[in-house]
């Protein structure tokens, strides 16, 4: 099996490992000169005998060595892979994210699509047995994810998600609540929850608290998250020939603003909770968590969970190794020992 690196982002601090390598070699080269300048070599050796300049050469190549290992561990890289079989505990949650155009908007850094998707992965990395699934809508609501334990392929879900543009009037809130209700085993004794993620703009709010209540009869608690700002707004970004501009109507620039109103009404219709997100970065998870600490969880089969082997460890021990050798090479050379001759000794 070949190694994986599960962080290659970290690849980036090889930048500051080629700043210390030409540190080092102005370094060395600086001091070299310097000794030039002030003694000859003739001079320099009766000087100062122990002086060596390959010493403190090798301690900095030391020194970049174990810089270059510690990057290394921080890209975590992966080899082998185990099993392990464990009883899953936990809930089914739905999250369903709002792909209109609106969502684009980019009061939201780098606009409210991305930062939901950011939202939903913090989510997914507090999580334990709970199973996820994915749906979106924009005029049309659909199943991208069904419910699932792997969190690897719901992501890959998330991340592909794209902006669309709406096929009848509004987001269809309503119509996203009831596709993501439907999604849910009927025979399932653990808790339901779903989690929605939208700028709340355009949306028809008597079906979406109409349908938050129903479901909300059957058991199924609806979260509301609401990203953007709902002051000022932001642009909507188009793209014309090739070209970045901003979304007209009327031969004017639309500002979209998040709209709270509904998103309350529904989480109150749905026995949630409505998280104010606005522009905020917020920690989902332990909002999730706090929220649905109440939630049934029910224990179930058996699974079985397959991990690749986390193996930081090594390039990690290679640093400390590297910096130990870097701390005993001293800059000076041992002293020679003193020669006494038998005609000095008489």
């Amino acid at each position: 099996m070949a190694i994986e690196f599960n962080n290659l982002a970290a690849l980036h601090w090889l930048w500051l490992v080629a700043a210390a390598v030409v540190m080092l070699g102005a370094t060395i080269a600086w001091r070299r000169r310097a000794l030039e300048r002030l003694l000859d070599r003739g001079v320099r050796d009766r000087v100062a005998p122990r002086l060596s300049q390959f010493r403190p050469a090798v301690r900095g190549v030391l020194l970049v060595l174990a810089m270059a290992a510690l990057v290394a561990a921080l890209t975590d890289p992966r080899h082998g892979r185990q099993t392990e079989e464990v009883k899953r505990s936990g809930a089914d949650l739905m999250f369903v994210v709002d792909v209109s155009r609106s969502m684009l908007a980019e009061d939201v850094a780098p606009n409210r699509l991305e930062r939901a998707k950011l939202f939903i992965d913090d989510a997914v990395r507090a999580m334990g047995g709970d199973r996820v699934g994915l749906v979106d809508f924009a005029g049309v609501a659909a199943l991208r994810t069904p419910l699932t334990l792997n969190y690897g392929a719901l992501m890959q879900s998330v991340d592909a998600l794209e902006p669309k543009d709406a096929l009848r009037g509004g987001s269809m809130l309503g119509d996203a609540i009831r596709t993501a209700a439907r999604s849910f085993p009927t025979d399932a004794n653990g808790g339901r929850a779903i989690v929605i993620l939208t700028d709340g703009e355009d949306m028809e709010s008597e079906p979406a608290v109409a349908a938050a209540e129903i479901h909300q009869s059957q058991g199924i608690r609806i979260i509301t998250v609401g990203i953007g700002d709902s002051r000022d707004g932001g642009r909507i970004p188009v793209d014309v020939g090739g070209e970045r501009t901003w979304q007209l109507h009327d031969g004017q620039e639309v500002w979209s603003k998040m709209d709270p109103s509904t998103l309350k009404a529904v989480a109150e219709a749905g026995a949630g909770i409505y998280v104010g997100a606005g522009t905020a970065q917020v920690d989902l998870g332990e909002v999730l968590a706090q929220g649905l600490s109440d939630l049934d969880r029910q224990e179930s089969e058996m699974s079985t969970i397959t991990t690749t082997i986390p193996r930081y460890q090594w390039p990690a021990a290679l640093a400390l190794l590297l910096l130990v050798g870097e701390c005993l090479i001293s800059d000076r050379r041992k002293s020679a020992p003193l020669q006494v001759s038998a005609e000095g000794a008489a």
